[in-house]
């Protein structure tokens, strides 16, 4: 069975999808729409940049989250459909855009306010966040609650075996990557973020964003779709909006999550939307899995092949 899974924050680069706009109507119908939703050119921001604008957590989530509809549109437009659906993070809107579960024009505008509420929540240089390689989940729980007399730092995103990134405040960070090293960890790598995004410190964020979640209309998925936070099934609109807000706050499960796919039966996975960061973890969660990555460079059409056949 065939399953779409989409990118999060970090996936971003300037001129994404400007193939895909330049060859298809339909493509620049929905970043027409990012921009009117908006109320600014954010297609402009996309396709000339600058990159350290894109890069701001307020632009990054509604740039990715339009460029990964288009790429997915064109695969819909194709007569291929997932079965299933997930998203890492941020990438979750696409998937339950994707499942009909909300509609694009609201999501773009949802993610535009999640990422101000949580660049907002936490004062710039107080928090971060940091890959841990090399330990298992619960040594990094086990070095989180050892560090927290410095401060906040719990696990945020369980990506792949050995890759657990951390969030929290810089000071237990630090603290927290001696603990790390002393535990036998391969690495600590500081990562290139302005918050300590899915940790408590976030929680003033999804607070925030239960109001905006309230004006939206939320369907019933269409077509099965595994939320981050639980690593399971939401199957209403009640669990979505829950499952949304609790994930601001609250870690990633992402490895789980593909787990859980793949105890189902999904078999074939599909990354839709710019870069091949999904790609990569699912190798090293199942090195034998079936795999494709649509990031709408090179040949669509090549890549639309090669799924029909797989499919």
């Amino acid at each position: 069975m065939l399953a779409y899974i989409f990118p999060g924050q970090g996936s971003q680069f300037v001129g994404m999808g400007k193939s895909l706009y330049d060859s298809y109507d339909f493509v620049r119908k929905i970043f027409d729409a990012a921009d009117r939703a908006l109320g600014f050119a954010l297609t402009e921001l996309i396709f000339e940049g600058p990159a350290d604008e894109l890069q701001k957590t307020v632009n990054a989530q509604p740039a990715i989250l339009t460029a990964s509809i288009a790429m997915y549109e064109l695969i819909k437009r194709a007569g291929i459909r997932p079965a299933a659906v997930a998203g890492h993070s941020l990438g979750e809107y696409s998937a339950l855009v994707a499942a009909e579960a909300v509609d694009f024009n609201d999501a773009v505008r949802l993610v535009r306010m999640r990422g101000q509420f949580m660049q907002e929540a936490v004062p710039l240089g107080r928090g971060g966040m940091m890959a841990v390689l090399g330990l298992a989940p619960d040594e990094v729980e086990e070095g989180c609650r050892r560090a927290a007399q410095a401060g906040t730092v719990e696990a945020a995103n369980f990506n792949c075996p050995g890759q657990v990134v951390v969030a929290g405040e810089i000071r237990a960070l630090k603290k927290a990557q001696e603990i790390f090293k002393s535990m036998g960890a391969r690495r600590c790598i500081l990562l290139q973020v302005s918050a300590p995004f899915h940790s408590s410190m976030m929680t003033p964020a999804g607070e925030r964003l239960v109001a905006e979640l309230a004006r939206v209309q939320i369907k019933d998925p269409a077509i099965p779709v595994v939320a981050n936070i639980i690593a399971d099934y939401v199957a209403t609109a009640g669990e979505v909006r829950d499952a949304l807000i609790r994930q601001v706050s609250g870690p990633v499960r992402w490895e789980q999550s593909i787990r859980r796919l793949m105890s189902d039966g999904y078999d074939m996975f599909v990354e839709v939307g710019p870069g091949q960061v999904l790609t990569g973890l699912l190798k090293k969660i199942d090195k034998y899995s079936r795999f494709i990555n649509f990031n709408g460079e090179g040949e669509p059409e090549q890549v639309i092949a090669r799924l029909k056949e797989a499919v």
